[in-house]
C-alpha cells in the first residue's frame, strides 16, 4: 500500500518521465493509475457525488464556490431540505432563501443560484440543459460552473478546472515554472481526461489535490490567478452581511441601521445602494427591507 511518501515518489518519477518523454500515452496511463490508485484507498465521501440530479449539483457548486466542502455539507443538506426542487427554490422570498444561505457567506451567490433556476423554471419547463454553453448563458453561471454540471450531471467530457484539480497538475507537469496559466493546464486535462468517467475521474484529481496540499507547499501558488482570500473581519463583505442578518429580523430604518453597524453615513449609503441593485434590499424613503 502506498505511503504519503510514496505518493510523492510516484508523483516525481511520473514527472521525470514526462520531462524525458513528453505526454505519451505511458505517460498518460501513469499519471491516470497514479491518480485511481490514490482514489480507490483515500475517497471522500459527499453528498453531491451521490447524485446525478442537475439541481442538487448546482446548489452544491454554487455552494462550495470559496467555501471548504465540510462546512458546505450540513447547510447542503439542509438547503435541499427546505427547497429539494428547483420549482421550490424559483419561487422562494428573499428572506428564506437568505436564512438558508446563513454561514456560508458571499451572499450574491443565492440570489445568482435562484435566477439561474427561476429561468430553467420558467423558460426551460424545469428541464436543465446538458450542454456547457447553454448552461453558460443562464445567470451566475460561468465556465467552471457549466463545465462541472456537464462532468458531474451529464457525464460530458468538459474540461472541469478548478483548485484541487489545478494542484495536481501544476506538480505533475509544471513543476519548475513559476507562472502557470490555466490555459496552459487545460490541453493536459484534455489529454489525460477518462472520456468514459469523467465525473469519477474528476473526483479522483479533487481528493489527490486536496491531499496534496499536505504534502508540499501549495502548488497554486505557482499559478497566475492565484490570490489569498482577503480578511474577513472589518471588511466590506462583513459590513453587507450584518445588514441582512439584521433585516432578517423585519425592516429598519437607516438611522437604525447605522446605530447598530457603527459605520458613517456614506458607507451605509453605498452599501444599501449595492444591495439594492443585486436585488436584496428595497429602499422606501428612510425605511430598509428585505425584497419579496
Amino acid at each position: 500500500m502506498h505511503t504519503e511518501i510514496n505518493w510523492l515518489t510516484s508523483l516525481e518519477e511520473l514527472r521525470k518521465l514526462y520531462m524525458c518523454e513528453g505526454l505519451t500515452e505511458s505517460v498518460i496511463e501513469i499519471f491516470q493509475t497514479l491518480i485511481w490508485d490514490y482514489y480507490y484507498l483515500h475517497e471522500r465521501k459527499f453528498p453531491w457525488r451521490e447524485t446525478a440530479n442537475p439541481y442538487q449539483i448546482l446548489v452544491s457548486e454554487i455552494m462550495l464556490q470559496q467555501t471548504q466542502a465540510l462546512r458546505v455539507v450540513p447547510k447542503y443538506l439542509a438547503f435541499l431540505s427546505r427547497f429539494p426542487t428547483a420549482e421550490a427554490l424559483a419561487v422562494a422570498p428573499v428572506s428564506e432563501l437568505l436564512e438558508a444561505w446563513q454561514g456560508l457567506g458571499y451572499n450574491r451567490r443565492c440570489l445568482a443560484l435562484q435566477r439561474a433556476v427561476r429561468q430553467i423554471v420558467n423558460e426551460q419547463a424545469g428541464v436543465f440543459p446538458d450542454n456547457p454553453q447553454e448552461l453558460e448563458r443562464l445567470p451566475g453561471i460561468g465556465p467552471y460552473t457549466a463545465a462541472a454540471l456537464g462532468a458531474f450531471a451529464f457525464q460530458k467530457p468538459t474540461i472541469v478546472l478548478e483548485t484541487n484539480i489545478r494542484r495536481v497538475y501544476i506538480q505533475a507537469f509544471f513543476e519548475q515554472e513559476v507562472a502557470v496559466n490555466d490555459q496552459e493546464i487545460k490541453p493536459f486535462i484534455a489529454a489525460t481526461l477518462v472520456l468514459d468517467s469523467p465525473r469519477l475521474w474528476y473526483y479522483a484529481l479533487m481528493d489527490f489535490g486536496h491531499n496534496l496540499v499536505r504534502l508540499v507547499p501549495n502548488p497554486n501558488a505557482r499559478s497566475v490567478h492565484y490570490a489569498k482570500q482577503s480578511k474577513f473581519e472589518g471588511s466590506h463583505r462583513q459590513v453587507r452581511g450584518k445588514i441582512l442578518r439584521l433585516l432578517l429580523g423585519g425592516h429598519q430604518s437607516i438611522a437604525q441601521l447605522a446605530h447598530s453597524l457603527e459605520i458613517n453615513s456614506l458607507e451605509l449609503q453605498t452599501t444599501l445602494g449595492e444591495l439594492r441593485l443585486e436585488g436584496f434590499i428595497v429602499l422606501q424613503d428612510t425605511e430598509v427591507s428585505l425584497a419579496n
